[in-house]
């Protein structure tokens, strides 16, 4: 019986490092340049934080302002997991 190796380190996923375009919309909140996956939502919480979008009583809810508003498609309002396909649409 072959023996599964006890490494418990997890390896990153490689579409998740590889770097994706942020179109023009999208480049207003992140930057221009190609960065992973990862990154582009990192950035946008840094954002989100940075400018007190999170709906205070709602968490999984995201207010727009408008630079967001435009990635969001025109909503005011959006959840967490609907941003994150949002956002895809954004991505090249």
């Amino acid at each position: 019986m072959a023996k599964k190796s006890t490494s418990s380190e997890r390896k990153p996923n490689p579409a998740l490092m590889k770097p994706v375009q942020p179109d023009e919309i999208l480049a207003v909140i992140v930057g221009s340049t190609p960065i992973p996956r990862s990154e582009v939502t990192k950035k946008l919480w840094d954002y989100i934080k940075k400018n007190e979008l999170q709906d205070p009583k709602k968490k999984t809810n995201i207010n727009a302002d408008d630079a967001l508003k435009a990635v969001f498609g025109g909503k005011k309002q959006v959840t967490m997991f609907e941003m994150t396909k949002l956002v895809s649409a954004h991505i090249k």
